[in-house]
């Protein structure tokens, strides 16, 4: 389940691509895949509006931010300063963050997993520069890169601590709804500028049902199961696991070329979620 989520989002970027090529922004692309996901979870969802507690609601708000509205503007943002391979590379950082993360509250992780998480992370070098490393050091655009790496880790974290108390539909509904409340702020800075009518164009609509039900939607509910059940370390490690599909659907959609180095990069990361799996 886990791996299949991660090839799912590994092959967002093909629709994200084709939408941004069709007149829309990020932030727009985000709120529409978003309150698809939100309607279609509705119908599913137990009716309960609110949690337990307000305290548990404010997790779920930040849930919301850090899993969705700000992991996505930060990382979209960046991308527009920095280089892409920058972007790839320290996004993929997140599993790290996240062990990090878990070993400082609940010093809980093994020697195999962390060294496995390193030999992914290497590997993940490979597969994104692909033989032709640029540096170039854009401080915003980076620092914007690792907001959302951390920003992940602790959606992560904060997915753990509310699967012990409510429903993985409801949980996943909460996100969905503050993640569509929280992006709503972008606006100011970048107003809507898409023409709506041209949503039903079929490339438009397509794209979108692709990012809003299955990436978003499906892929949030049983990403949400998959941390419960493998616990928010291992489940982290097959992020690494993005690049790697990403390589893959540029191979067969897009003809781009695949390389000995990211081959190399390849079976590293395999072989390193396989070791940081292991137990």
């Amino acid at each position: 389940m886990a791996a299949v989520t991660v090839a799912i989002w590994g092959t967002t970027f093909v629709s994200t691509k084709v939408l941004i090529g069709h007149g829309l922004s990020p932030q727009e692309i985000f709120l529409l895949r978003f309150l698809i996901a939100y309607m279609g979870i509705w119908l599913i969802s137990p009716r309960k509006l609110f949690a337990d507690n307000w305290k548990d609601e404010f997790w779920m708000f930040l849930g919301g931010m850090t899993g969705g509205s700000f992991y996505f503007f930060t990382e979209n943002t960046a991308l527009e300063i920095t280089l892409a391979t920058n972007v790839s590379f320290i996004v993929c950082t997140a599993p790290l963050l996240t062990t990090i993360l878990s070993l400082w509250i609940y010093k809980k992780a093994t020697r195999g997993l962390m060294a496995g998480s390193l030999l992914a992370l290497v590997g993940v070098a490979l597969v994104v520069y692909n033989g032709s490393f640029v540096l170039k050091i854009s401080p915003l655009g980076d620092f914007l890169t690792l907001l959302a790496a951390f920003s992940w880790a602790f959606y992560s974290l904060i997915m753990r601590k509310m699967s012990n108390c409510y429903s993985i539909i409801f949980i996943t509904r909460k996100i969905f709804f503050y993640g569509v409340l929280t992006i709503l702020p972008a606006f100011l800075v970048h107003p809507w500028q898409f023409d709506i009518t041209r949503l039903l164009e079929p490339a438009i609509l397509f794209n979108l049902l692709f990012l809003g039900v299955l990436a978003s939607l499906i892929c949030f509910v049983v990403w949400n199961v998959v941390l419960k059940q493998l616990g928010t370390i291992r489940a982290s490690n097959y992020i690494y696991l993005n690049p790697l599909f990403t390589l893959i659907g540029s191979a067969f959609l897009l003809g781009e070329r695949l390389t000995m180095v990211a081959l190399m990069g390849a079976a590293l990361i395999l072989g390193g979620v396989y070791w940081a799996g292991k137990k």
